[in-house]
């Protein structure tokens, strides 16, 4: 019987300890897509991006357009030309492909690499400032519930309208 006794003791301390640790760990979310896409840095990255991407769109349409034109004219005269200046105009032809190719790719690495410098110090601000309204409400965790993050309940502490109130929005 003593040590029934002692069992159930043991339990009730066990399960005490449990809740006590348990409610030690508060837990938040916020929704960390929504955040970035709110601030107004964001607004102006993206607008940046934008217009590095049709800068870059419109050199490389030109060249495609410039290409294809001598194709065409390189294909009207083929018939009159000799094969050694034909065969020339061919490789010709397929170097400014090549280069056009090497453009796309160069381009869409810089607007890669832009997208980087760009969005990091953003994204930085973003966590400097949920971490700090995350410690002055008493939150050791924050779950980020973003679609397709993984959280599947968030009826806890949504610290969204905090963290933009902190960021000044």
């Amino acid at each position: 019987m003593k040590h029934l006794k002692g069992i159930v003791v043991a339990v009730a301390l066990f399960v005490t300890a449990t809740s006590f640790v348990n409610a030690q760990n508060k837990m938040a979310h916020i929704n960390v897509t929504e955040l970035m896409s709110a601030m107004p840095e964001m607004k102006a990255a993206e607008a940046e991006l934008k217009k590095l991407e049709q800068t870059y769109g419109a050199d490389i349409q030109s060249s495609m357009t410039s290409l294809q034109s001598k194709f065409k004219q390189y294909e009207s005269e083929a018939p009159s030309k000799s094969d050694e200046e034909n065969q020339k105009r061919t490789l010709e032809l397929q170097e400014a492909q090549k280069n056009i190719q090497s453009a796309q790719q160069k381009a869409s690495q810089e607007l890669q690499n832009k997208q980087v410098a760009l969005l990091g110090p953003i994204s930085d601000k973003a966590k400097a400032a949920i971490e700090k309204v995350a410690a002055a409400q008493g939150v050791n965790y924050v779950l980020d519930s973003s679609q397709g993050s993984g959280v599947i309940v968030a009826k806890g502490t949504d610290l969204l309208a905090l963290v933009k109130k902190e960021l000044g929005f």
